[in-house]
């Protein structure tokens, strides 16, 4: 910064200070360049300069390229209305205080001056003669190339922190800031973390329709933000909705980055924020089934035996009462409308469960067999991985020679076009990532079997212990192609997990000793 030594020329009478002190962050006060730091030199300068100090005025946490300031609209009219009363000079601390623009610097002195008041300052003096003004005018283009420079270093650093995986901008709802183990700001789950989960996978899930469902169903909930008239919006619940930031990818559209991986908690997985956008988008709509109760758990998951048609459930009308009763809806069906009382369903299904206990012996056998197998899914997600991060650099290579062309180009219409293409490489390269991270398992086999184990040696015991949305699950993990039930028969075991069919393939008496004739067929003596 230029410093002008202040002028011995002669104080003009009767003359009255105005005070005008400006900062844009609350950083700039920790440097000593806070509001009090200014004024105490504009006083010292009116001082010396024999000036009655009138009024003050003040920005804090304003932008030097903005000319409506509080403050300083506050003192232009200030001005006005005392005009009479002067002269007036207005005493700025050092030229970037008034302005950080070249333009804005000009239309604030033009301003100044329309009210009679002078301009001053201990950094520069302002004059009115050609060389004075082309000082000025150089220095108020040096504070605005300081400005442009300061902002354009900022958005480097800010952009490189999100490269590192980093969110830099105000935490949304369900996050706020912690400490990295680096030291660095991340962004951590908080107290509203939970709510928004459920919100996003209820979503999902068809439990909510719409963003409209999303929105009242947040409001009802103390700690998250509302509007004027304590509600959340649709139009909030739809930003939501879209954020990918929920399931650990950070986009920035105008830096160009889409689903860049963030070394935050995610809330929700890929595939449920990947199934949200495509019930935004219709490609995907399955409304909610309002008759999935307690009284009706088996629903949906078991299937007529006859036609092997998912069975609905309902309530019967008695003499004195309501009677629950499964039954086939499948119009071709020979048993369709033939009810079945629940409590058969869900008994016999209770005993299912409790035979589908193996022995300890069988157990180390199973263990054994799935680790072989686990150890050959091990290496053969190494290779998908492999072919994942050559498929993931072809695309990122993809992604640089578009992003190099949009900058190049001053078309809107191309460049509206590069923009989507990235957005769809990114899409398939943030897949690809997915994928890959599902295919390498952080847990080793051992941890993974003794959290499996439980539900191996006793799913019966899981599932009375359960709640109905735990047992809603247990039932996707135990019948995944659901499971068949005949009016007659019972149940049908040919649609429980793939464990479970090998503990039943290992208990069934299929194999023994062989005997001292061996496996050839006997032959006659010659």
């Amino acid at each position: 910064m230029l410093e002008f030594e202040w002028t011995d020329k002669k104080p003009k009478t009767g003359c009255k200070a105005v005070l005008y002190a400006r900062v844009s962050a609350p950083s700039q006060v920790k440097r000593g360049q806070g509001i009090d730091s200014q004024l105490t030199r504009c006083r010292e300068f009116a001082k010396h300069k024999q000036y009655e100090v009138a009024e003050v005025f003040s920005d804090e946490g304003v932008s030097g390229n903005l000319i409506d300031r509080p403050g300083m609209l506050a003192m232009l009219d200030w001005l006005k209305r005392n005009h009479n009363s002067g002269p007036y000079v207005v005493i700025i601390d050092d030229i970037s205080r008034l302005a950080r623009g070249i333009r804005q610097h000009l239309d604030l002195r033009d301003a100044i001056a329309k009210t009679g008041a002078n301009l001053e300052s201990p950094a520069i003096e302002f004059g009115h003669d050609a060389d004075s003004r082309m000082i000025e005018n150089i220095l108020a283009t040096i504070s605005q190339h300081h400005r442009e420079k300061n902002a354009e270093q900022t958005r480097n650093r800010m952009r490189a922190r999100v490269m590192n995986g980093f969110y830099v901008f105000a935490p949304v709802w369900g996050y706020s800031y912690g400490k990295h183990s680096s030291g660095a700001k991340i962004l951590v789950p908080d107290e509203n973390a939970p709510i928004i989960k459920e919100a996003l996978e209820g979503y999902a899930s068809n439990r909510f329709e719409s963003a409209a469902e999303v929105a009242r169903w947040l409001t009802q909930f103390p700690s998250i933000p509302k509007n004027g008239k304590g509600i959340v919006v649709r139009q909030r619940a739809y930003e939501l909705l879209q954020r990918s930031l929920y399931c650990g990818r950070i986009t920035i559209e105008k830096w160009n980055l889409y689903l860049h991986p963030g070394k935050h908690e995610p809330l929700i997985s890929f595939e449920t924020w990947l199934k949200i956008q495509e019930k935004i988008e219709g490609r995907s709509y399955r409304p909610a089934k309002s008759n999935i109760n307690e009284d009706f758990i088996l629903r949906g998951a078991v299937t007529c035996g006859t036609c092997d048609h998912p069975m609905t459930a309902g309530w019967t009308k008695g003499r004195s009462k309501h009677y629950p009763y499964y039954y086939c809806q499948n119009t071709g069906c020979a048993d369709w409308k033939k009810t079945i009382r629940a409590e058969n369903i869900h008994g016999e299904f209770d005993e299912l469960l409790k035979k589908m206990q193996p022995s300890g012996s069988l157990l180390k056998l199973a263990r054994a067999i799935l680790k072989d197998l686990w150890e050959q899914q091990a290496d053969a997600s190494r290779n998908v991985a492999s072919d994942s991060r050559a498929e993931v650099a072809a695309l990122d290579r993809k992604i640089s020679t578009l992003v190099d062309r949009i900058m190049e180009t001053d078309s809107p219409a191309i460049i509206n076009a590069y923009e989507t293409k990235v957005k769809t490489y990114e899409m398939e390269k943030a897949k690809l990532q997915e994928a890959h991270s599902n295919q390498s398992p952080a847990r080793s086999f051992e941890d993974l079997y003794r959290t499996a184990s439980g539900l191996l040696s006793s799913p019966w015991n899981l599932w009375r212990k359960a709640d109905f949305m735990e047992q809603k699950r247990l039932l996707r993990m135990l019948f995944p192609n659901k499971i068949q039930y005949a009016r007659n028969g019972g149940y049908r075991t040919a649609g429980i997990a793939a464990p479970f069919r090998l503990l039943e393939d290992l208990r069934a008496p299929k194999c023994g000793v062989v005997g001292p004739e061996g496996l050839e067929p006997p032959t006659r003596p010659l």
